[in-house]
């Protein structure tokens, strides 16, 4: 038996530190909703890869990019949060495997550091949250910037690490099991992990970094039941958690 979330937790950190894994299951554990921001990029990054529009991943956001900017802008992203079934729709096609895909992940820094789509973006994700948190409920927000941009405001803020290693292996065990392309290559999938890290705590907009008041939670050596017993000790805490509900939990990832 678990509590239930009232308010808002925050989950940051790098790739495959179990992010997604860690705040949809405690979103489960606590009868609450489950945003997943980096969704949202990766769908507005789907829509530019669709367009007609080049795409140069090696500029930066202050390089211009207007018509990328007006692609993007211009996509209809649409997320349920509920976490037993988080999907994404694109212009109303579910999308949410093929954002998971190499060709958007490879993208997605580009388009994500484009500053007017990050305000976009935070905008809309605000604008969630605060409709669950005016109606009294709790939600777990996930991405690189949610405690330091999105919601300054969380009652717990967490930032997830794990060894370079684990990150690698964890993200090949994902791809393998999705069977994309270029699972089960240690080296490869580091270096482009190595690479979404310096491109996301470079950018201009919204960097990637913990908040001052973040606590650090390392998961390297942690199983997904260890992660999640933590950050609602953490949320318990803070007050933020009340009632009691039935959760179920998994395997950790990305």
């Amino acid at each position: 038996m678990h509590g239930m979330l009232r308010g808002v937790v925050a989950v940051d950190g790098p790739s495959g530190t179990g992010k997604s894994t860690t705040a949809r299951g405690l979103a489960m554990r606590l009868d609450a909703r489950y945003l997943d921001t980096g969704a949202m990029y990766r769908a507005a990054t789907l829509a530019v890869l669709r367009s007609d529009v080049p795409l140069d991943v090696a500029k930066t956001a202050s390089e211009g990019n207007d018509d990328v900017v007006a692609v993007a802008l211009g996509a209809r992203v649409e997320l349920s949060t509920d976490p037993a079934e988080p999907r994404v729709r694109l212009d109303g096609e579910d999308v949410d495997a093929e954002i998971r895909g190499t060709e958007v992940t490879a993208a997605v820094s580009a388009v994500s550091a484009l500053t007017a789509v990050r305000q976009h973006l935070v905008d809309e994700q605000r604008r969630i949250v605060a409709e669950v948190v005016e109606d009294g409920g709790g939600i777990v927000v996930e991405g690189r910037d949610i405690g330091t941009v999105v919601t300054p405001d969380a009652g717990l803020k967490v930032f997830l690490t794990a060894s370079e290693l684990v990150r690698a292996g964890r993200r090949d065990a994902e791809n393998t099991a999705a069977g994309r392309p270029g699972a089960a290559d240690p080296s490869g999938t580091q270096a482009d992990l190595a690479r979404r890290d310096r491109l996301d705590s470079s950018r201009t907009a919204s960097p990637l970094r913990p908040a001052e008041d973040a606590v650090e939670v390392d998961t390297s050596t942690l199983d997904i039941d260890g992660v999640l017993a933590r950050l609602q000790e953490l949320a318990e805490d803070r007050g933020l958690v009340t009632g009691l509900a039935d959760a179920g939990v998994g395997h950790i990832g990305g």
